[in-house]
């Protein structure tokens, strides 16, 4: 395959270079035969009218369901002690019967009669890759692949990348860590859309600069907060992450701040590229749901994964558009089927037809089910902080949150940094960000404490722990 570059603007993948002009050959996607002005990576699933897909989610959720009982030695315990057989789903909502599993099920029942425990369905020797999830509420979990799982992860992760319009001419940095990550082998996908993979992984700033510098790729996917400290790494060696580079899109996961806009709004000004949210889990695959250019809500692969929203506290299912914990069922994946797996996640489910013509159903996470905390009788999330903290001019948009109790009360501060240069007074800072908190989440941090620019500790190269929990209830 051909590929055209154009290092010097930040032309899309759709465009001609100045002053070339493409081949049929060049135009068409050599592995599927798509033009690469096509909106749809696989038009038919993608826009299924909502009937269809849902007969389609229908046939396959019976079918695995059946093979989850069949295969694997928790799921056939788990069913008769319910009361309930595979024959029990006669339409979508006979799901809310079947019993919900999570990542304690998961610790309890890994390495238990064999290598990956009693949620394998396959034999060891079908299992050709594993990762692990990061391991940092708890004892890391093990998420086999068989050989169809991991292609049909991969042809999925193709999709998404589409969806946020890579394309085979891209350059593409995958700046994720690599080492039992789940989102590692994303990479894969990468290439089988066409596009050029440029492996970079969990490398130190510096050299991840000189990569960008050096090969001018058009597309890197990494953390929001990762996202945020690069480019301002980027600023205090003297160069222009807008005008130096050519990034057009920044693929971003692993944190929320991709779904919250202001920290969207902020590293789109920051680089002068347009930043895609990916949504994924270890449990599931690495990628099961990415924004559109609509940017409201991540469409979910519907045909691969069933989702529902339940009650955190009776498990009960509410209707598309509450509020709850998002629970997910795998279609598809015949390692490890999970079903009914309850994330721990809060958010809600959209399942109108989006304005970008796709019909999956679009998830809006708000928050994590651990990380909330109540002040005063009212719910707040870490993302409703960063959300003020991103958008309050005069901060470099670090942060992190401490939650103790105090006198039988949860309290809250917040600590906050500067922007480089900047001289405003400590307290005039502390209590506009204060103002700022109190008018969006209703209840006033007990203290915020102001940093100067690159003083806090949080900017990191992946994660950034930014959520110190210390009441009681969380030791």
């Amino acid at each position: 395959m051909i590929r055209c570059f154009n290092t010097n603007s930040k032309t899309t993948a759709d465009e001609a270079p100045a002053g070339t002009t493409r081949s049929k050959e060049q135009r068409i996607m050599a592995k599927k035969n798509i033009p690469y002005d096509q909106k749809y990576y696989d038009p038919e699933i993608e826009c299924m009218p909502r009937p269809e897909l849902e007969q389609l989610q229908l046939e396959r959720l019976q079918t695995m369901v059946q093979y989850a009982y069949d295969n694997t030695v928790y799921y056939k315990r788990s069913f008769d002690a319910a009361g309930v057989k595979p024959s029990d789903i006669k339409t979508l909502d006979d799901l809310a019967k079947f019993p919900f599993i999570n990542k304690q099920t998961e610790r309890d029942t890994q390495h238990v009669g064999s290598f990956f425990g009693e949620l394998c369905s396959v034999p060891e020797e079908d299992v050709v890759f594993m990762a692990t999830s990061s391991g940092s509420t708890g004892v890391p979990t093990v998420s086999p692949f068989t050989q169809e799982d991991f292609d049909l992860w991969q042809d999925t992760e193709a999709r998404l990348f589409w969806q946020a319009g890579m394309r085979p001419n891209d350059r593409y940095v995958h700046g994720l860590n690599f080492a039992l990550y789940v989102g590692g082998p994303d990479v894969i996908g990468a290439q089988r859309l066409g596009a050029l993979a440029i492996w970079a992984g969990a490398i130190p700033s510096d050299r991840l600069i000189f990569v960008l510098k050096q090969y001018q790729p058009t597309i890197i996917w990494t953390s929001p907060s990762y996202a945020w400290t690069l480019g301002q790494k980027i600023k205090e060696k003297g160069l222009d992450p807008r005008n130096d580079f050519s990034i057009r899109t920044i693929i971003v996961a692993g944190e929320p701040g991709g779904s919250i806009e202001s920290t969207r709004e902020s590293i789109e000004e920051l680089w002068g590229a347009n930043v895609v949210d990916f949504f994924g889990l270890s449990d599931i695959y690495g990628a099961c749901a990415a924004m559109c250019e609509a940017k409201d809500g991540l469409h979910i692969v519907e045909d691969q994964i069933l989702v529902e929203t339940v009650d955190p506290v009776t498990g009960e299912v509410l209707e598309p558009g509450s509020v709850g914990e998002l629970t997910y069922t795998t279609l598809m994946k015949k390692a490890r089927p999970m079903i009914r797996f309850r994330t721990g996640d809060i958010g809600y489910v959209s399942t109108e037809k989006c304005s970008c013509g796709r019909t999956h159903a679009r998830i809006h996470v708000t928050g994590r089910k651990d990380e909330m905390f109540i002040v005063g009788a009212v719910n707040v999330f870490p993302s409703d902080v960063e959300y003020v903290v991103r958008k309050e001019p005069g901060l470099t948009g670090e942060y992190s949150i401490r939650v103790y109790d105090e006198n039988f009360t949860t309290r809250y501060e917040v600590s906050v940094e500067r922007a480089f240069g900047s001289d405003e007074p400590y307290d005039q800072v502390s209590k506009r960000v204060e103002a700022a908190l109190k008018a969006h989440t209703g209840v006033r941090p007990a203290k915020v404490i102001v940093f100067d620019a690159d003083k806090l500790g949080t900017s990191s190269e992946h994660k950034a722990k930014r959520f110190i929990d210390e009441r009681e209830s969380a030791k």
